[in-house]
């Protein structure tokens, strides 16, 4: 109960950006702008600061990683499987895949912030940063014969990606942020959690039934109720400490990513049955998250 209470505020945004967005009049380009002031500014202060201020323990940031990097192979394999099972149309499969590993950093940075702080944020950070190369090139590489992407150019343009190295580089080489750049970075990163579970929330699309239950529901199963329980248990076997297991359980939980039906469609994939698992993924979360996190913990 505890844990539910300390993340309800986060989910709470959520429904507050879906409100807004629904019935407050604001146009699409409002949103449009708002998601690229959190993708290009905010949410990277928010990373790089983190990063910079919290002691990174080489030692034990490695085996957070290898537990991140199973967890989703594994979720891309089980994934992958629902080629076999329901034998879905190809454009079909190549769209909806990703929705069985990718995640929300946005929702993912909210709760770990809340559950730990600042310390939270900088290992989910370490963790984000390494596993979205992973995810992205996993998630073009399935919808490829449906589109041209130059996703070397664009992880390595990615700001996430870039505010992440930048910060354990400049944490490893000592480097001491001068008060007002820190204050100036304090005030970004503070905006960025609220602005990014409001963002999240606005996006939040009708969910359409139109295929079968039973694939949606087995992609939606994989991401939110058996993948958890995989970190727990990879985390666990590499004996990883309570931060950092708590790191790999949220990024298993989370939400299907956001960004999984923008890349659909720029792709020619199938736009609607991402937009579904998305929004049903987010909402079910509100429930599965802080139970996971207070089951596995």
């Amino acid at each position: 109960m505890s844990t539910a209470l300390v993340i309800l505020p986060d989910f709470l945004l959520i429904l507050i950006g879906f409100s807004l967005a629904r019935w407050m009049g604001f146009h699409a380009g409002f949103w449009d702008g708002l998601e690229k002031l959190i993708y290009y500014i905010l949410f990277p202060a928010l990373l790089f600061r983190s990063l910079v201020r919290t002691p990174i323990d080489l030692n034990t940031a490695t085996p957070l990683v290898l537990a991140g990097a199973a967890t989703l192979v594994i979720g891309m394999i089980l994934s992958y499987l629902a080629k076999w099972i329901f034998k879905p149309r190809e454009r079909l499969f190549a769209s909806c895949f990703q929705c069985g590993f990718r995640f929300n950093t946005y929702v993912g940075f909210a709760v770990a912030g809340s559950l730990n702080g600042q310390q939270g944020i900088a290992g989910i950070a370490l963790l984000a940063g390494a596993m979205i190369p992973l995810a992205n090139v996993a998630s073009v590489w399935a919808l490829a014969r449906h589109g041209e992407s130059h996703w070397l150019k664009e992880l390595a343009r990615n700001p996430l990606i870039i505010a992440t190295v930048s910060g354990v580089v400049a944490n490893m080489a000592g480097v001491y942020l001068p008060k007002p750049a820190d204050h100036l970075l304090e005030v970004l990163a503070g905006a960025s959690l609220p602005m990014g579970l409001i963002a999240v929330g606005a996006g939040l699309r009708a969910m359409r039934f139109d295929e079968s239950p039973a694939m949606m529901s087995y992609w939606l199963a994989v991401k939110l109720l058996v993948l958890p329980v995989v970190a727990w248990a990879v985390g666990r076997a590499l004996g990883l400490n309570e931060i950092y297991l708590t790191s790999v359980i949220l990024l298993a939980a989370l939400p299907p990513a956001s960004s999984a039906f923008i890349l659909a469609t720029r792709m020619g994939g199938e736009g609607k049955p991402v937009a579904t698992l998305i929004s049903l993924g987010t909402l079910l979360s509100m429930v599965r998250m802080p139970l996971w996190v207070a089951l596995l913990l």
